[in-house]
């Protein structure tokens, strides 16, 4: 009782900073926004410590993985964008890996039939974790503070319970039937009473605290070798899985070169494969650069068409050439290109629909995707951090690693397990994404960073699986063409395209009736989607009063905090 009223004190302590209107949260020192309050809270105290912005991003990370199992996480992996005070950006990939025992029909039976169930639940669906290997990685090279701090209140999280958020004790409730099947998980996410969890029950993971505690007595080597990694390869035999030693020892977080580009006045900064999520942010924005949009009108039927009709080739072209830059040429620079993006606005009919099977990627001269989450960071020097991490599915694979008490994840399934069947988010792949050994599978994580007159303008990120990046773009603009606040920006509401299947999504009740006829009149088929379209978590800057504002997503239960 005395653990749940602390929490209790904090969180309505902070109301005063993150509150409950619709107006973005404002700060002068720092801002954390993420899907958690109390994640949010574990990133704030590192920010109040003097930890910069890194730090504060890996002490969120690790809360997560305690707080918002669904995503957050130590079993699966994730991007980081990092830009700093003097101008140097950094990305760090730790996208799962493959195990070097996979093979490219894994999924496939007998007669060549895709069995999608193998690569989305149980053991097989298993990548190899990167996320520790990530986040240690940008605390060692890019922070200032200990493992042991900024760890501090992922472990008391674990260790002394949280009481569950009504969301998070429904989802886990819902999901019983799945959880069932597997011991391990059992042990964690159903009461011995068979009764379901409920709001405000304090939630304790005993064994995830020792797990934590490994990693700051040991680093890397207290997860991916020693006891954890013992656990999780004797889980792995147990289910059949094919993660091993070797596998687990072997994986190397990497960092990369981001992709970067302009548009407009804004300069743009994100991911580079495996992710890809920025070379098609990018090209979104190559495309639409050509129109004047804020004349259109936000959310009018040519504006939507013109949007729709840029996601539908650029979805075509992520099927057919990206994938792991390791393994697959990716043609970066001619997707890259303002000329590329020129021929294929040219392809766009202004008043129709071009049907998806007319579409194909583009000829380049022979010279040359649910439950994720995300969270945002600035620090009181400028530094920005945007994260965004995964399991691929909610609760990843649904298998707990017994005795070590976290989730696995399901991303294998991101692989494009037969070339041209769809994914668990509807999404085609090729064989640049094929199965391979050590392999990185292709993500649609987009965590971004857009800079103007050479200063951070935004930093913002979203879950949703295949709409990941079309909710970054539609946000991007709302910011830079239709100038909306950061809390204005990300509550919008979003559409969602992406070549196949050839259907236009929007959220319920978020296009007018009369912009559903029209875009139907064009040819489109308009669909009410079910749920949301990305849950996303942003921070924006207003230099000239040196203000900083963040907003988390309506469709959530995030919070942004500052100080």
């Amino acid at each position: 009782m005395k653990i749940y009223i602390l929490f209790l004190i904090i969180i309505l302590q902070s109301a005063l900073v993150f509150g409950a209107s619709r107006d973005p949260i404002k700060a002068k020192n720092g801002m954390v926004v993420s899907a958690d309050p109390l994640a949010t809270l574990a990133g704030l105290k590192i920010l109040q410590q003097g930890g910069n912005a890194v730090d504060a991003a890996v002490a969120v990370g690790f809360a997560l993985a305690v707080t918002y199992p669904q995503a957050g996480n130590i079993g699966g992996g994730g991007f980081m964008n990092i830009r700093f005070s003097d101008g140097k950006n950094y990305t760090i990939d730790y996208r799962e890996k493959s195990p070097k025992s996979a093979t490219q029909n894994m999924y496939l039976d007998s007669a060549g039939n895709y069995i999608s169930d193998k690569s989305k639940f149980g053991y097989l669906a298993a990548g190899v974790p990167g996320a520790v290997a990530g986040m240690l990685l940008g605390l060692e090279k890019y922070g200032t503070l200990s493992r042991e701090k900024v760890l501090q209140s992922a472990i008391q999280y674990a260790e002394k319970g949280f009481p569950l958020h009504y969301n998070l004790a429904s989802y886990i409730n819902s999901e019983k039937e799945i959880f069932e099947k597997f011991p391990s998980s059992k042990k964690i996410y159903i009461k011995k009473n068979g009764e379901p969890f409920l709001e405000d029950e304090l939630f304790i993971q005993s064994d995830l605290a020792a797990t934590l505690k490994r990693i700051v007595k040991n680093g890397r080597d207290g997860f991916y070798k020693g006891k954890t990694a013992d656990l999780i390869v004797e889980e792995m035999n147990r289910g059949g899985g094919l993660i091993s030693h070797d596998d687990l020892k072997s994986y190397k977080a990497k960092i990369r070169t981001a992709v970067t580009n302009k548009y407009r006045d804004y300069e743009i900064i994100s991911l580079a494969p495996p992710s890809s999520g920025g070379t098609a942010l990018i090209q979104l924005l190559n495309i639409v650069e050509g129109y004047n949009l804020k004349s259109m009108g936000h959310n009018s039927s040519q504006y939507i068409h013109r949007l729709t009709e840029a996601m539908r080739r650029v979805y075509s072209d992520r099927a057919e050439y990206l994938g792991d830059p390791d393994f697959v040429n990716v043609p970066l620079k001619w997707l890259l290109s303002k000329e590329y993006a020129t021929e294929r606005r040219n392809s766009i009919d202004t008043l129709r629909a071009t049907p998806s099977q007319q579409i194909r990627n583009g000829v380049q001269p022979l010279q040359e995707t649910t439950q994720t989450t995300h969270y945002s960071v600035v620090d009181k020097w400028g530094n920005c951090v945007s994260v965004t991490t995964t399991l691929n599915g909610g609760f990843g694979n649904y298998v707990v690693v017994d005795d070590a008490g976290f989730l696995l994840n399901n991303e294998m399934d991101d692989f494009s397990a037969k070339p041209g069947e769809p994914n668990m988010f509807g999404l085609i792949g090729g064989f640049a994404n094929a199965i391979e050994p050590g392999k990185r599978m292709l993500s649609s994580m987009t965590p971004t960073i857009v800079l103007k007159n050479g200063k951070p303008f935004l930093v913002i990120g979203t879950p949703g699986g295949a709409t990941i990046i079309t909710t970054v773009f539609q946000i991007i603009l709302n910011t830079t063409e239709f100038g909306m606040n950061i809390q204005e920006a990300i509550d919008a509401p979003r559409i969602h395209a992406q070549w196949l299947p050839d259907i236009l999504l929007y959220e319920k009740n978020g296009l007018a009736v009369d912009v559903v006829n029209n875009l139907k009149s064009m040819g489109h088929t308009v669909v009410e989607r079910k749920g949301t379209s990305g849950s996303a978590e942003g921070i924006m800057f207003d230099h000239k009063k040196g203000i900083i504002f963040g907003a988390t997503d309506s469709r959530g239960y995030g919070a942004a905090v500052g100080y």
